[in-house]
């Protein structure tokens, strides 16, 4: 990656991490401190993670340079004022071995099920945050899809085909690691999420 490049993308997150006030209506500060785990609200009112991939918002090339880093690509769906969202990013990401655990394997790409920004799809398609949801069939926040390592094969998949695994919802801290550590050691290849905690507890 270009120097040149590196800039543009940080000038893109720079412009969309202003401080807005909490769900509540309650002043927040722009940095919010959990467990060492520093937290900012972006423009859009979501709780935001500094470690969250810097994304042009090409899923395709995201894909292939995660997998670059021996990393999977996560897309992490949120709203503004969802209790959910918060706990995750304020209880799940607070802890130092779930956070190491993801940065280490994972980009993590936030988008906003209501937003407008415009992403293009693996299958060149452009459109907005929300229509994106609608085509892949989000509902909830949060919910992270995982995609594989390789853009192989996915533009010409049905949308919900491309993933290798969804978390849709809040899901307590220790699962959460779990579905992650799935994901990380490709176990989606010959087994399901269920099995996999099956197999971990048998």
């Amino acid at each position: 990656m270009s120097n040149r490049e590196m800039t543009r993308r940080q000038l893109i997150l720079h412009s969309t991490q202003i401080s807005l006030a909490g769900a509540l209506g309650v002043s927040l500060p722009r940095m919010v401190s959990a467990a060492g785990n520093k937290v900012e609200l972006t423009e859009d009112g979501l709780h935001y993670q500094p470690w969250f991939l810097e994304s042009f918002l090409e899923l395709a090339d995201d894909v292939s340079e995660a997998a670059e880093k021996n990393k999977h690509l996560a897309i992490m769906w949120e709203l503004k004022g969802c209790p959910y969202c918060e706990e995750t990013h304020l209880v799940n990401f607070a802890d130092e071995k779930i956070r190491n655990f993801i940065i280490g394997n994972f980009e993590i790409l936030q988008l906003n099920i209501i937003g407008s920004k415009r992403v293009t799809d693996f299958d060149g398609e452009e459109l907005s945050e929300k229509d994106l949801a609608r085509k892949y069939g989000v509902r909830f926040t949060p919910t992270f899809q995982f995609f594989p390592k390789t853009i192989d094969a996915l533009a010409d998949s049905l949308p919900q085909k491309r993933e290798v695994a969804r978390l849709p919802g809040y899901m307590r801290p220790d699962h959460f690691l779990l579905m992650f550590k799935y994901v990380a050691e490709e176990a989606y290849i010959n087994k399901d999420f269920k099995t996999y905690l099956q197999n971990l507890s048998g």
